[in-house]
């Protein structure tokens, strides 16, 4: 029996519903792929994507994070991960200050509090895990560290998930994503100019005060559009993250209940589970660069002037990387190759640490509440969204 045709569509429905089956093939018979229609390439072995990662100089962000955006040719908005060095560089070590170690461990006692306080809320025979729990909660630190007033915190993880929806087989953003983009966008500039009349102790009120190098060694401050974005970027990265592993940890451990087991005997796994999950079944599937330049890769060559999608979630399965690749294992030797699920080079996730820590602090509670469970996978929905997968809805009974 032939094979179908190697296609890969990022808006497919059978893509949204199981990407890992396109990732498998795509490594197998087109690591650089290429789709003649939409004149994009692909990126699926774990040499390719962590070398492109790294090689900002021929692979450039500032077309823009998505393939409609690159493709439309318009200047995208200023935000970080729009930007190529210089002007990266002086952007993220001011940024950077947000998320010194010290600054992420100020954060636990709150993460505790909001675990804790969501889980005390929840019927054990009636529990979704994403609306629920890992929905509410990461919003609501990362939302808290910015500025945003407690009444706007969960309208913002609704602005988020409209914002990056997808419809299946549209590579433009919907008219309801784009109006919560703006709406999104209002607020956050709405907000910067009131921390300008009334700074507070957060990071808006940081970032106004701030003062950034220009690529000549002058200095100047940020303008409120560039404050916004910043701002509402981080509000989608800091909760997105999360509340996606979160919901896709509970169906894998479901499916893996030895390596439940395994946390529930040894809570000192707990870190390298949260690794495990990033690389098995990260939140972000893929990030698209823009090619400079003819660039020779370890599996082939990439042309100028194209989209690229570089696919970390693809390559954290490559087996040429990793022993057992398709296998979810907590105990895995991690030193083989570069987990790329909270990215690689200079524009891996700013938040990362405060992202793991959230993650642990929440399946040490999860671990206490819910020891035995089960997933209703009938009630399980997964998300349609721009290069992040995982799910909206994971029904779970709690088992005594």
């Amino acid at each position: 029996m032939t094979k179908p045709k190697l296609v890969f569509s990022p808006v497919a429905e059978d893509y949204f519903e199981n990407p890992y089956e396109i990732y498998r093939r795509m490594r197998d018979e087109a690591p650089i792929y290429y789709d003649e229609e939409l004149d994009f390439y692909a990126l699926t072995r774990h040499a390719d994507v962590a070398a492109a990662f790294k090689d900002h100089d021929s692979f450039s962000s500032a077309r823009g994070c998505h393939l409609a955006q690159i493709r439309s040719g318009e200047e995208p908005q200023k935000m970080i991960i729009f930007m190529d060095p210089p002007d990266h560089r002086h952007m993220r070590s001011l940024l950077n200050k947000a998320f010194t170690p010290r600054a992420v461990q100020s954060q636990r006692e709150t993460v505790i509090h909001l675990v804790e306080h969501y889980l005390s809320r929840v019927d054990p025979d009636n529990f979704d895990v994403v609306q629920d729990f890992s929905g509410p909660f990461p919003v609501e630190v990362i939302t808290r560290m910015a500025g945003v007033p407690e009444e706007f915190r969960q309208q913002v993880r609704h602005w988020i998930d409209k914002g990056l929806e997808c419809k299946p087989g549209l590579n433009e953003l919907s008219d309801q994503a784009m109006e919560a983009n703006v709406e999104s966008g209002v607020y956050y500039y709405g907000l910067v100019q009131e921390r300008r009349k009334n700074p507070q102790d957060d990071m808006i009120s940081r970032l106004i005060a701030a003062e950034i190098s220009g690529p000549d060694g002058s200095t100047r401050m940020l303008d409120d559009i560039e404050i916004t974005g910043f701002t509402a970027l981080l509000g989608g990265a800091g909760a997105e993250t999360v509340t996606k592993l979160l919901g896709s940890a509970m169906v894998v451990f479901a499916e893996h209940p030895e390596q439940w087991q395994m946390l529930l005997d040894d809570r000192s796994l707990i870190p390298a589970a949260v690794e495990e999950l990033l690389r098995y079944v990260g939140p972000v599937q893929y990030n698209v660069r823009f090619s400079i330049k003819d660039v020779e890769l370890p599996n082939g060559t990439v042309p100028a002037g194209k989209p690229v999608f570089l696919m970390g979630a693809a390559a954290n399965r490559d087996p040429r990387a990793f022993d057992d690749a398709e296998t979810f294992d907590i105990t895995r030797d991690r030193s083989q190759a570069q987990n790329l699920g909270l990215g690689y080079g200079i524009h891996s996730c700013l938040g990362a640490a405060l992202a793991r820590m959230e993650c642990a602090i929440a399946l040490d509670h999860l671990l206490d509440f819910m020891p035995r469970y089960e997933v209703d996978v009938d009630g399980l929905q997964r998300t349609n969204m721009q290069n992040v997968a995982g799910y909206h809805h994971v029904p779970v009974k709690v088992l005594t």
